[in-house]
């Protein structure tokens, strides 16, 4: 008689099968829809208005990711994470306009490619350097030094020196057919949906296997008590500084894949307020959850279109509302952060589990 149709549902004969990450039919079904629904439902469904809210769902995400695993992994507070997606932003783009690649590349299409490589260790490169004083200082102090990293990339180094160059003054501008990756021009909002959803899976495909690891393991004993990860061998500061070189290159795909999605580039992109939005997404998704990086990307950028939606109708009786929606966003975000850590302070993800767990158990979920 198969496992299969046992009262206590499959049973594991080996490691590998432990190890899966989808360790059943139903699972494996599940994953199947999700991904038939990301790659043909959303965009046979969608118009480009939508399409423009998924990539700016898959934007945060890839943002916050790096943010969860310092925060929600290693335990190393940062609110200064939107630096580093500058960084990756900034060098992509300056490798796009002003570097001299080879014609054969250029043919190929894989100048935009590879510079979304080099700006992603650049930005992780970047992240180790703000990182140090991790190995000295740690809570509220770790803080100051990555909001550091904020004031002295974004507000001095890039907009004072860096979009100086080539006499552009503030802002870059990518012109049309500059992003291309092989044959294919992203010039529309579905082929940059595409190329998220790629970057997204692979990325959290990554992370998901690093947490599974050596490192992953060791990531989680610092952030649990790090004294005692050193007594038992771990090498805290090399790991610590992993982690934020990790987190800054996640930040640097983030900022190359946003210039996707923009006519020009400026500092006005990565501003201070963007880097305690990421920290936001992971409070209410949920510390410590890949789920809820996506859960929280999602709900964030939900609710506050929503909010923009019912706020136009209202705009012509009261036309300040439209004028103010800006500092009505950040209410409702500070809101939004209130009510999750009074309401549900595990965040969605938790909630995600329970439900999980509840029709995983039935008819026994007492």
């Amino acid at each position: 008689m198969s496992t299969t149709f046992l009262p206590c549902g499959e049973y594991h004969q080996n490691y590998h099968e432990d190890h899966a990450w989808w360790q059943t039919r139903f699972i494996k079904g599940k994953m199947i829809a999700l991904m038939l629904m990301l790659f043909i439902g959303i965009p046979y469904v969608a118009d480009e208005y939508w399409l423009s809210v998924c990539n700016q769902i898959g934007y945060t995400a890839l943002g916050a990711l790096g943010v969860q695993l310092l925060i929600g992994f290693c335990g190393q507070v940062t609110l200064g994470h939107a630096a580093f997606l500058a960084v990756g932003a900034y060098t992509s783009t300056l490798l796009i306009l002003e570097f001299p690649w080879p014609k054969l590349l250029l043919d190929l299409g894989l100048a935009y490619p590879l510079s979304i490589f080099i700006a992603a260790v650049a930005a992780g490169i970047w992240s180790v350097i703000f990182g140090l004083p991790s190995a000295k200082v740690k809570g509220f102090y770790l803080i100051l030094t990555t909001m550091a990293a904020q004031f002295i990339t974004v507000d001095f180094v890039i907009t004072q020196y860096i979009s100086q160059i080539g006499g552009r003054g503030q802002a870059f501008s990518l012109p049309p057919g500059t992003i291309k990756i092989g044959p294919w021009v992203i010039d529309s909002d579905l082929k940059i949906y595409y190329m998220m959803i790629a970057l997204v899976i692979v990325l959290t495909a990554a992370v998901l296997n690093l947490l599974r690891s050596r490192v992953g393991r060791a990531w989680v004993a610092i952030r649990d008590n790090d004294i005692s990860a050193e007594v038992m061998g771990i090498n805290v500061v090399q790991y610590k500084l992993f982690a934020f070189f990790v987190a800054g290159f996640i930040g640097g795909v983030a900022g190359a894949f946003w210039i996707s999605n923009l006519a020009a580039i400026s500092p006005e992109h990565f501003p201070w307020f963007w880097s305690l939005w990421l920290v936001g997404v992971i409070l209410i998704g949920g510390v410590g959850s890949i789920h809820g990086t996506i859960f929280g990307s999602i709900f964030m950028v939900v609710v506050m279109e929503l909010l923009q939606m019912a706020v136009i109708p209202l705009a012509a009786s009261y036309p300040k509302l439209l004028m103010d929606f800006l500092f009505i966003k950040e209410a409702a975000f500070g809101l939004a952060i209130c009510a999750f850590m009074i309401f549900e302070p595990n965040g969605l993800a938790y909630r995600w589990w329970q439900t999980k767990n509840y029709f995983n158990l039935w008819p026994f979920s007492y």
